[in-house]
């Protein structure tokens, strides 16, 4: 009788103090607490500038201005940190994974090592499409395409790992265009592969140009560093004297390549996920804060400074696409396997 009415007092003690947990709406929820942004890359990258930035302003658009805090975890081009999210981070929303979206194709391809699927993240949207540029040092002797193509040895590309757009859309080009080029792996993020160039250890490497220009700013104004070669199909801006790579494609295969680097490495590079499980209500109060944050006045300000483009998509578009990639019929994806996934 006694055994039975502690284990009556226990159990009535564990209700009163889930209940109010779990009957939080979002509006209570964030009070008091902080949210945590986990990037998949090294800091002083465009995944760790963009992250930055928008963690500074991001309490402020979301109910009970909770506090924010940026943490890094690198490793396998940020396989590490997407899985972090999907299998370890608390499903309480309270940890933002930003990690490279291509990825998800990945998965869809088959690579090992990912514990995800990209179709049950939460997804909050993505600051900006990138328009993925090749950057080469003034020390690797080339200036434009034509020296590029007319090089005698193989362009040094340095890359992070499979399912970053510093490995596959090199790996799209070269085998779209036939360049040369070498793509050197295992590098922990760009601001590592741009101390590797200017060092002469490689010539370059190709990301995205809405993150070359910010951070490497002192080697383009210098002349050091020289953007030579974009994806598209459409050319940037800042870039209209450089060359296209969806024009150089040698056959049908090689278009779709590229049409893939210029689709999934351009729109789904840089989005930010919540893992699996998180209330439907903080999911909705998230997306609204996320896009909240990148049309406030004052991120934009910052982001004119750093001289960090915006042009941001909700997390339901994003979501949308990632979907998509689930669906790509087999032809499209054994061309891909054999482009993107390692050799045996």
């Amino acid at each position: 009788m006694v055994n039975r009415l502690l284990r009556i007092l226990m159990l009535t003690a564990l209700v009163l103090v889930l209940v109010p947990s779990l009957s939080l709406g979002a509006d209570d929820f964030f009070k008091g607490k902080t949210i945590r942004f986990v990037v998949g890359f090294s800091p002083g990258g465009g995944f760790d500038t963009y992250t930055r930035l928008i963690a500074r302003h991001f309490g402020k658009h979301v109910p009970g201005n909770p506090r924010t805090v940026v943490q890094n975890r690198t490793g396998a081009g940020s396989m590490i940190a997407a899985n972090y999210i999907y299998n370890r981070a608390r499903p309480d929303g309270l940890t933002i994974g930003n990690w490279i979206g291509p990825l998800v194709l990945q998965h869809v391809l088959g690579k090992k090592g990912i514990k995800f699927d990209g179709r049950k993240f939460n997804w909050l949207g993505a600051p900006v499409t990138d328009d993925n540029t090749c950057a080469l040092t003034k020390a690797s002797g080339i200036a434009n395409l034509d020296d590029w193509m007319k090089s005698k040895r193989p362009i040094k590309i340095g890359a992070t790992a499979p399912g970053s757009t510093t490995d596959d859309v090199p790996k799209l080009i070269k085998a779209a265009t036939g360049l040369p080029m070498q793509i050197i792996e295992g590098y922990g993020g760009t601001a590592i592969i741009r101390v590797s160039a200017e060092k002469g250890e490689i010539d370059g490497g190709c990301w995205a140009w809405q993150s070359i220009k910010p951070t490497w700013r002192q080697g383009i104004e210098s002349g050091n560093v020289r953007p030579v070669l974009q994806v598209g199909p459409d050319k940037h801006p800042d870039l209209q004297d450089v060359a296209v790579a969806t024009k150089l494609a040698k056959d049908d295969t090689g278009k779709k390549l590229l049409q893939v680097a210029a689709d999934v490495y351009r729109a789904l590079s840089r989005p930010y996920s919540l893992p699996p499980g998180v209330p439907a209500d903080r999911v909705k109060t998230l997306q609204n804060a996320f896009m909240a944050t990148l049309n406030d006045p004052e991120l934009k300000a910052d982001a004119d400074k750093s001289k960090l483009e915006l042009n941001p998509q909700d997390g339901p578009s994003v979501a949308k696409k990632m979907a998509g990639l689930y669906d790509m019929d087999a032809a499209t994806v054994s061309l891909l396997k054999e482009a993107l996934l390692p050799k045996k």
